[in-house]
């Protein structure tokens, strides 16, 4: 029997080293959701934000906005496997409204 899937949003922010290879890393977030079972609707890219103070050593980073359906225990997962990517900087899940 196979688990329903819900409907999720995830905010990655990536870390800047210049702009170049950003559409790498942002495809890359997409094939880790989609190796994780998710199934990606939508990307949204943000883009580059400053942050309100410096954390970590970082003034800004590339914030982009995924959309998926994934089963429920595909969030502990993914966020074990980006947690590892030095190219993140930060990961927020949320269950959106079906």
């Amino acid at each position: 029997m196979s688990e329903q899937k819900r409907d999720y949003e995830a905010i990655i922010v990536l870390n800047l080293q210049g702009e170049e290879g950003i559409d790498d890393k942002i495809n890359a977030v997409g094939r880790e959701i989609e190796d994780e079972g998710g199934k990606l609707e939508k990307i949204d890219r943000i883009g580059k934000r400053d942050f309100a103070y410096n954390a970590r050593k970082k003034k800004s980073g590339y914030y982009v906005n995924y959309f998926f359906k994934a089963a429920p225990d595909t969030i502990a997962k993914l966020r074990s496997r980006l947690r590892i990517n030095p190219d993140i900087y930060l990961q927020s899940y949320q269950r959106t409204a079906e």
